[in-house]
């Protein structure tokens, strides 16, 4: 049958299993936008308030649903507008599809009205992208996109699309999409030769990364860390993978992991990276981290072995085929010894926070408490983030989206209206700092438009904290442009743009604010005032040895 670009597209978004999408119109998109007029019953699209806003989202509903999220723009500033929301996905292997359209071919390379190289302009930062210029082109190209954002190591494609294209007529076919099955890409030797360095180990450490999440590995990793009884800790992305409430998690590593974390891998004899990358927030100086140990990397993506740290032996593969191979062969293991020394760094090394006063970390575990086990949890970027993750304990995976790799502020609102979305039914809390909140909050204007409970937590101190922490402990307390104390009424701000909105200073406030919270029917913001000087512990310097991580009280022993 002929059909024009925008039904074309419209018809292999059907194919794909598309119901959703993030989006702003503009000129050259229009054509499809008339087309989506035409079938929006197929089609839920959620007008965000920003493009950025329509790319974070589009990443929220895809981590959290574990289906390619989609989001359009128009040509120029529009499709220029995606590019920190593409970045962002990119950093963290975030299957999103965004759909851009650009002048008409005749007017392309001309510096022509709302013209940008939107293609080249993402290159660095999608896995692949497209500009189509010929109608024959678009229904393969579509294909190939989903095909590359959801296979392998996951990532956001681009594919831009000249305008006459969306108008000009072509036979289209429908197809079914390929099923993605992994397929096997070790050998039995390797697994042996993994098992082998597994068994010899007296102090193993699992290491779990965001590729753990990305792979449904979650009950294989399980079964694996209780079969070789090893200590589990995990990076940022890596949360929910493995259950914060398991008696062999230690927490987070790197540079806000606990010390039993830290000094853990430090000393342990065996690391066995499952699914994650070394990066630098994990690894500290890279020239100490684990020097103990033999290294054992299971990553999907080949290019990332050997990249940060030199592996003693590693397997390319998706993380949970892998673990089945391993958890079919390899023998039960029991290492007392060496738990015994772990639970002895966890007596003598917990988290704590001071007790008085409204903290970040006391309103972390009140949200725990308060929420169901399956509730999902996205935050911007900073302190707030951290204690995010230092003091909630995510029990499944695609439970916390954050902006990982590349820190995103402003991300955690997009993301909340993402995972609503593709998520209806489930409570969604967005935890952010303030310095973050006022980078993306129009997009409460979104959450208001469609009536998405969506929870927003703004821990408000007045200034920007992780870099005043920063300031404070290494800059000589310069406060250089960090304090936010101005005349914004984050509360008058909410109402206005169609929430409800409250107050909290007091700690024994919190709660029954965030129980109305959970029972309203529309978007909620909570404005709670914290101390502007409260600080993220443990913490290791950039580029020290995570083996030097330091709290509050090694800071006050050393006067």
């Amino acid at each position: 049958m002929k059909l024009n670009g925008s039904q074309i597209v419209l018809e292999c978004l059907k194919e794909q299993g598309v119901d959703t999408i993030f989006g702003y119109p503009g000129g050259a998109i229009l054509n499809i936008y008339d087309e989506l007029y035409q079938q929006k019953e197929h089609f839920r699209h959620i007008l965000t308030s920003h493009e950025q806003g329509a790319a974070h989202a589009a990443d929220g509903y895809a981590r959290s649903t574990g289906r390619v999220g989609v989001c359009f723009a128009t040509s120029g500033p529009g499709a220029t507008n995606l590019v920190t929301g593409i970045a962002t996905a990119y950093m963290d292997s975030v299957p999103i599809v965004a759909i851009t359209c650009n002048v008409t071919l005749p007017l392309l390379g001309k510096d022509s009205f709302q013209e940008a190289d939107i293609a080249g302009i993402t290159m660095p930062i999608t896995k692949h992208g497209y500009i189509v210029k010929d109608v024959k082109e678009l229904a393969p190209t579509i294909r190939k996109a989903f095909h590359i954002a959801s296979t392998g190591r996951p990532g956001p494609v681009l594919v831009d699309i000249t305008k006459d294209v969306t108008a000009a007529m072509c036979e289209y076919r429908p197809e079914k999409p390929a099923e993605n099955t992994p397929g096997i890409t070790w050998s039995g030797e390797e697994i042996d030769r993994a098992i082998a360095m597994i068994a010899r180990s007296k102090k193993p450490y699992l290491y779990v990364g965001g590729g753990a999440v990305i792979s449904g590995a979650s009950e294989e990793l399980i079964r694996f860390a209780e079969r070789i009884e090893a200590p589990v800790c995990d990076s940022l992305m890596g949360k929910g993978a493995f259950p914060g409430n398991h008696p062999l998690y230690t927490g987070m590593i790197g540079m806000h992991g606990t010390k039993t974390s830290n000094f853990g891998v430090s000393s342990c004899d065996l690391l066995i990276a499952l699914g994650a990358r070394f990066s630098d927030r994990v690894i500290g100086n890279p020239r100490t981290f684990a020097r103990n140990a033999k290294i054992l990397q299971i990553d999907i993506d080949a290019a990332e072995i050997n990249k940060n740290i030199r592996t003693d032996h590693s397997i390319v593969g998706d993380l949970k085929e892998v673990l089945k191979a391993l958890n079919g062969k390899i023998p039960e293991l029991h290492h007392p010894d060496w738990l015994g020394e772990i639970r002895r760094n966890e007596e003598q090394y917990p988290l704590f926070y001071h007790e008085e006063g409204l903290s970040c970390p006391f309103i972390i575990e009140s949200i725990e408490r308060l929420v169901p086990e399956d509730a999902i949890l996205t935050t911007d970027v900073g302190q707030h983030q951290m204690w995010a993750a230092q003091y909630y304990h995510y029990r499944h995976p695609r439970t916390f989206l954050t902006s990982g790799g590349l820190g995103t502020m402003g991300y955690g609102l997009g993301a909340a209206i993402g995972a609503q979305v593709g998520n209806p039914g489930r409570t969604v809390v967005n935890i952010a700092g303030d310095g973050c909140f006022r980078m993306n909050m129009n997009e409460l204007a979104t959450a208001s438009r469609y009536d998405l409970p969506v929870i927003e937590v703004v821990i408000n101190n007045e200034v920007l904290g992780m870099v005043r922490q920063w300031q404070d402990l290494f800059y000589h307390q310069h406060y250089s442009q960090t304090i936010l104390a101005d005349k914004v009424d984050y509360c008058k701000v909410a109402e206005g743009l169609g929430c409800l909105a409250f107050r909290v200073e007091r700690r024994e406030d919190f709660e029954p604010v965030f129980r109305k919270a959970l029972s309203a029917k529309g978007p909620v913001v909570i404005d709670c005032r914290i101390d502007k000087d409260d600080k993220v512990f443990p913490m290791v310097p950039a580029g020290k040895p995570i083996s030097e991580a330091f709290d509050e009280k090694d800071l006050k022993e050393k006067g």
